[in-house]
């Protein structure tokens, strides 16, 4: 016990060593970018700061099994360079009950990535969002999603619309059982309109089927006007409401469950974030299996030799489980392979991979 407690603390110990190079690399990195994105809008290095402090552990986050693997294979040469491994097995503990403890630590790594810094990494991603949507275009996002339905704003300089819909069709073009709340400068609500379907189009809103009232007359629903047809003018675009969804990684996985049956009620497609969903699942296993590589190349005493070629050897295998991963991810999200597929089938494939090369090593 004593044994398996120094190996998982030396792991974790090596994981923070990694992860804290990364992340110092990739804000200066980061910092620069941000400077040179925003010029225009003269931004200080005290804002770039902030925007790369915002946008970091998202990049982080997503690089987080290739952190694993450089971990464990300085973990594995550290060992091997100090003799520690020799001692080990000389003492009757095989490999595989060696690895014990550095993969039940990368499992609760996982775990502590998903529960904890998963909500964290969402948190930062919207606040980037927002701050970049500020900078870059003048304005936040445009829509959210609950459980009324779908929720749409748009701002011209006479003020501001407030546009919900019970369902909408997948790109968010076609809205049914609309309403816009229309408000002046001041912030005033001066007109209502309802509409049993509206299409976007240039500039347009298209209604059917359409009412308005005047807030500001002295008896609105004397004097509400009902139309087969009109229209109202609009500055959203297809791309910019298609935008406003955001990423499934900036939603919380708490969250997650909740937003997808949302969206599935407002008739929007959710497969995208259902894959999320079963990757954000799968990742403990994933951390685990890049464990478990490193482990079956580099796992060797220095004497025999080739070390930078076995150290090559693990690289590409965790690089290669990295793209297989991101490769699936994206069929998933296509509909070509089931999500259940596409979210565990790299990890527990990188696992058995491991597992079989390491009892070839250890049995012969």
């Amino acid at each position: 016990m004593t044994l398996s407690f120094y190996i998982a603390r030396r792991f974790c110990w090596m994981v923070a060593r990694v992860f804290l190079i990364f992340a110092g690399i990739m804000m200066l990195i980061d910092m620069l970018d941000q400077l040179r994105r925003f010029s225009d809008q003269g931004i200080g290095l005290a804002q770039a700061a902030e925007l790369a402090a915002l946008n970091v552990p998202a990049s982080l986050y997503r690089i987080l099994p290739l952190i694993l693997i450089l971990a464990a294979i300085a973990l594995f040469l550290g060992l091997a360079k100090s003799s520690e491994l020799v001692v080990v097995r000389a003492a009757g503990r095989s490999g595989l009950r060696f690895l014990l403890a550095p993969v039940t630590a990368a499992l609760l790594l996982g775990l502590f990535t998903v529960a904890v810094l998963n909500p964290l990494v969402a948190a930062t991603s919207k606040h980037y969002d927002a701050l970049y949507s500020r900078l870059a275009r003048g304005t936040e996002s445009v829509l959210s999603v609950s459980q009324d339905g779908l929720w749409l704003r748009q701002g011209s300089p006479e003020g501001q619309t407030v546009i919900h819909a019970a369902r909408a069709s997948l790109d968010g073009t076609e809205l049914f059982g609309v309403s816009y709340l229309n408000y002046d400068a001041n912030g005033m609500l001066v007109t209502r309109v309802e509409a049993e379907g509206a299409t976007l189009m240039p500039g347009a809103w298209a209604l059917r089927g359409a009412k308005s009232w005047a807030l500001d007359a002295a008896n609105p629903e004397a004097e509400a006007q009902a139309q087969a047809t009109t229209s109202l003018p609009t500055n959203l675009t297809r791309e910019g409401i298609r935008d406003g969804f955001g990423i499934p990684s900036a939603i919380p996985i708490w969250e997650l469950p909740a937003y997808i049956a949302d969206l599935e009620r407002a008739g929007f497609s959710a497969r995208q974030h259902r894959v999320w969903f079963q990757m954000e699942l799968a990742l403990p296993l994933l951390l685990a299996a890049m464990v478990l590589i490193a482990a079956g190349f580099t796992m060797r005493h220095a004497r025999f030799g080739k070390t930078g070629t076995m150290v090559l050897l693990a690289l590409l295998g965790g690089f290669g489980i990295f793209f297989l991963r991101n490769f699936a991810q994206v069929l998933g999200e296509n509909g070509q392979i089931p999500i259940a597929l596409a979210a565990w089938s790299p990890p527990v494939a990188a696992a058995m991979f491991a597992l079989g090369l390491l009892l070839h090593l250890e049995d012969g």
